[in-house]
């Protein structure tokens, strides 16, 4: 009886833990990759993919060098990233946005930030070599988002009136009025002529 109960004790203890790591596996698909590698938007060093959610959900985030303060370069970090499809695929692309707090899970994690330092010092050479480059941290909170604001525009790039626009197309629009033939000038009595 001794030996029956200390059996029924290993066996269910054997089935607790099978089912812990049974838990614990799930197909390729249902999980995170978590591959990281370069994803240009625009130009080369421009942007890092980074495969955060299964079937190859992720963020796309872009990295800008702030070239603000004289001889130094630096990453302008936006929080906002994109939402990356199709990361683990061969044509992976981004559309949209993703969570802000899906940002900061991504740059909590020590390889995620060494690609992005690699690409935003890659970039800083290609913009301005000259300058030195240094090292800005990504916000990884929202506590730490830094809104900067975007330069004011001069009066020649902004747009002007809508309404003043529409009159002025339909003024061109409109054919031409028909010309009219010069009025007579009027005669007067001492101009007639005599016979």
């Amino acid at each position: 009886m001794l030996r029956l109960l200390r059996f029924r004790r290993v066996s269910l203890g054997a089935v607790a833990v099978l089912g812990l790591l049974a838990s614990g596996c799930a197909p390729a698909h249902r999980r995170a990759s978590w591959a990281i590698y370069p994803l240009p938007r625009q130009q080369p060093y421009d942007g890092v993919a980074v495969v955060s959610q299964p079937d190859g959900y992720g963020l796309h985030i872009w990295i800008a060098a702030d070239l603000s303060e004289s001889g130094i370069c630096q990453p302008r970090w936006r929080p906002d990233a994109a939402r990356l499809f199709n990361g683990n695929g061969s044509a992976p692309f981004s559309s949209g946005l993703a969570t802000r707090e899906e940002f900061f899970q991504a740059v909590a994690r020590g390889d995620v930030r060494r690609m992005l330092r690699r690409e935003s010092e890659a970039l800083c050479r290609k913009r301005a070599a000259q300058r030195s480059f240094r090292w800005q941290e990504p916000p990884r909170e929202a506590g730490q988002v830094r809104e900067e604001p975007f330069p004011l525009l001069q009066e020649h790039e902004l747009l002007s009136d809508p309404k003043a626009i529409e009159k002025l197309e339909n003024q061109l629009l409109k054919p031409p009025a028909p010309a009219q033939p010069p009025a007579k000038p009027p005669q007067t009595r001492g101009s007639a002529t005599r016979q």
